[in-house]
């Protein structure tokens, strides 16, 4: 069920396009309903695509090829770290791993208390500043050492009062 505020946020992104090209606004609604129930459920790409007026399947392709979108509930923080092949050839991987240890999760998981999700991602556009990581798609850390990776994993628990 969309909120007015919601359909209100959906009108200003789609006003941005010809009116018949509001399907360019895919990516805006879909970040909307990301922001307000932190991930994309199938109910809401529905919702997205009657609104937009375009099938389904086509809002899905969106949601499936940006590993931006969360195709299923994340912890509190989410942490991407790129591991294509410039990251890999410097500890990118080794940074994954040594967070799968600290968090006591596989890539792909969250921890049980629902503080955080840890994904791997393709590249991130700072190659030179590897290893790197997104938190919430919003946050770039760069140069991210084992005391850097342990650095933010403790300061953001201590924040939630879990240290």
């Amino acid at each position: 069920m969309m909120t007015e505020a919601t359909k209100a946020r959906f009108a200003r992104e789609v006003a941005k396009y010809p009116a018949d090209q509001k399907q360019s606004a895919v990516m805006a609604c879909l970040s909307i309903v990301q922001q307000e129930e932190g991930w994309v459920s199938a109910e809401n790409e529905a919702i997205i695509a009657e609104y937009l007026g375009m099938p389904q399947i086509a809002v899905h392709e969106v949601t499936t090829f940006y590993n931006m979108y969360n195709q299923q509930p994340t912890g509190k923080y989410k942490l991407n770290v790129c591991t294509n092949l410039p990251c890999q050839l410097r500890d990118g991987y080794k940074a994954l791993h040594h967070l799968e240890s600290k968090l006591g999760i596989k890539m792909g998981e969250t921890t049980s208390d629902g503080m955080f999700t840890l994904q791997q991602s393709e590249c991130l556009g700072a190659c030179a500043d590897s290893p790197v990581m997104l938190v919430n798609d919003r946050c770039m850390c760069s140069f991210m050492t084992n005391d850097k990776l342990d650095e933010l994993v403790d300061g953001l628990r201590a924040a939630e009062g879990q240290a």
